[in-house]
C-alpha cells in the first residue's frame, strides 16, 4: 500500500516540479526592467592599463547601431550587409565566439545613418526585432525562421517611415508585445507575441512614433505602459489601450531616444531642448496610475539618446556629446556631481560600477560614483569597428559585449 501511495504522489508532483524548474531565458533591451542595470556578480573593479582582457571579435556584421542580445547559451545582433538590397541580418554566435547561422529578415533602414536599429528582444525560443523601416519580426531562436510579421505602413496603416527610421525594442509582458507605430488609428498598439494578431490599439495623441522603447510599470496595481510620440509622454493600460494621461515634452526634432526611469511612482525622462516643455523632466503619478504631473525639469542637462542609470537616491548619465557627467538628485533634479573627464555617451551598471561608452571618440570607461562624486578608474579605446560609436554597452556570462557598427567585441570582466 505504501508502495503504490508513493508512486501516486511521485506522479502528482514530478510535473510540477518539473514546470518549476523550467528556465526562463529573457534578453531585453538595456537588461531586466530595461533600466540599464545588468544582474551579473563578481566583476572586476579596475582593469589593466590597456583594458580588460579581449576574449574574441567578430568583423563582418554590416551597418548598425543595435546592441546584442543574450540568451539560450547565445548571443544575437543584427547588421546590414549589402548597401543596395538592404536586407536585415540577424546573426548568432555561441557565447565563445563561434558564428553558427546568419538569416536575413527583412529589409531594414538604409537611409540617415544606414544600419540597423532595434535590439533583438529574445524570449525562450522566440526572437522579436522591429526593423528600421517599420515591421515586427518574431523569428524562431534555433534557426531564424519567421513565425510571423507585421508591416506598420501595410498592415497598421502608418503614413510612412520616421526621419531617422524606428529604432524601439519591442516590449514584451506575458502574452502580449506593446509597440509604438505612431499611427492616428494605431498610434500605441498590443499584438499577441505568438501569432502577431493585434489586441488593441490606441490612439495616443495621434503623433509620429519617435525613437525610444516604451517600457511597463505597476502603480498600485494599475499596470501602465509609458510610450513616447513627438510630443507626449503618455500612460496607457496595459490591458485595455485607454490612455489615462498625457505629459508634453517637446525637442525640435522630435528626437525622444531616451528609455523612461520608473520608480515609486516616479517617471524620468530625458530629451535635449530648451524648451519649457523639454529638458530632463520627473512626472509624479496619482497613487492609482490615471494621472500625472510634471514634479520637476532640468533644462540645463541635455542628454539626447545616451540613456540614464538611477542608483538609490541619484541619476548619473552624461550630456550629448559633452565631457560633461553628472550625478543628479532623483527627487529634485539638481546636479549635484560633475565630472568632465570623459566624452559623452551611454551608460549601464553593474556589480557596483557604470560603464561608460563615449560616442565622440570610442572610449570605454570604468567607473565608480557615489551622491558626492564621479571617477574614472579605467579606461581604454574600442580597436576594431566603423562609423558611429551608438550601440549600448551589454553585460553577460561575466563579458563585456562592445558593438561598434562593423565589429563585435567581447572582453573578459568577471574577476
Amino acid at each position: 500500500m505504501k508502495i503504490i501511495l508513493y508512486c501516486f504522489l511521485a506522479l502528482i508532483f514530478t510535473p510540477i516540479l518539473s514546470v518549476a524548474q523550467q528556465k526562463t531565458e529573457i534578453s531585453d533591451w538595456r537588461g531586466p526592467n530595461r533600466h540599464g542595470i545588468f544582474t551579473e556578480k563578481n566583476l572586476l573593479k579596475q582593469w589593466p592599463e590597456n583594458g580588460p582582457e579581449l576574449l574574441w571579435s567578430f568583423e563582418g556584421l554590416g551597418f548598425g547601431h543595435s546592441s546584442v542580445a543574450i540568451a539560450n547559451d547565445k548571443v544575437y545582433v543584427t547588421g546590414i550587409k549589402d548597401t543596395i538590397v538592404s536586407a536585415g541580418t540577424l546573426y548568432t554566435f555561441d557565447l565563445n565566439g563561434k558564428l553558427l547561422w546568419q538569416k536575413e529578415y527583412g529589409k531594414d533602414f538604409s537611409l540617415n545613418f544606414h544600419g540597423t536599429r532595434s535590439t533583438p528582444v529574445v524570449v525562450n525560443d522566440l526572437i522579436y526585432i522591429e526593423s528600421g523601416m517599420g515591421a515586427i519580426y518574431c523569428l524562431n531562436a534555433e534557426a531564424g525562421n519567421q513565425v510571423w510579421s507585421v508591416d506598420f505602413i501595410k498592415d497598421l496603416g502608418v503614413d510612412s517611415v520616421s526621419q531617422f527610421g524606428y529604432a524601439e525594442s519591442v516590449l514584451i509582458d506575458g502574452n502580449s508585445l506593446f509597440c509604438v507605430p505612431g499611427g492616428k488609428e494605431n498610434n500605441v498598439v498590443a499584438l499577441d507575441r505568438f501569432t502577431g494578431k493585434k489586441i488593441w490599439n490606441s490612439k495616443g495623441f495621434e503623433e509620429p512614433a519617435t525613437y525610444n522603447s516604451p517600457i511597463l510599470i505597476d502603480r498600485s496595481g494599475q499596470r501602465l505602459v509609458v510610450a513616447m510620440s513627438a510630443g507626449s509622454i503618455m500612460g496607457i493600460d496595459a490591458d485595455t489601450g485607454e490612455m489615462y494621461w498625457r505629459v508634453e515634452q517637446t525637442q525640435q526634432n522630435k528626437i525622444h531616444a531616451n528609455t523612461p526611469l520608473y520608480f515609486d511612482g516616479k517617471l524620468v525622462v530625458s530629451s535635449a531642448g530648451r524648451e519649457s516643455t523639454s529638458g530632463l523632466v520627473q512626472v509624479q503619478l496619482s497613487e492609482n496610475g490615471k494621472n500625472a504631473e510634471v514634479a520637476w525639469r532640468n533644462k540645463k542637462f541635455i542628454n539626447l539618446m545616451g540613456g540614464l542609470v538611477r542608483i538609490d537616491t541619484c541619476i548619473y548619465g552624461s550630456a550629448y556629446l559633452k565631457n560633461d557627467w553628472q550625478v543628479i538628485n532623483w527627487k529634485t533634479g539638481e546636479m549635484l556631481v560633475q565630472n568632465k573627464d570623459l566624452g559623452g555617451g551611454s551608460i549601464i551598471y553593474a556589480d557596483g560600477m557604470f560603464y561608460c561608452y563615449a560616442e565622440n571618440d570610442g572610449e570605454v570607461a570604468l567607473a565608480k560614483s557615489s551622491p558626492a562624486s564621479f571617477e574614472v578608474v579605467s579606461r581604454f579605446k574600442v580597436p576594431l569597428g566603423t562609423d558611429q560609436h551608438w550601440a549600448r554597452l551589454v553585460i553577460g556570462d561575466g563579458k563585456l559585449f562592445v558593438r561598434h557598427g562593423n565589429a563585435l567585441i567581447v572582453y573578459k570582466v568577471r574577476e
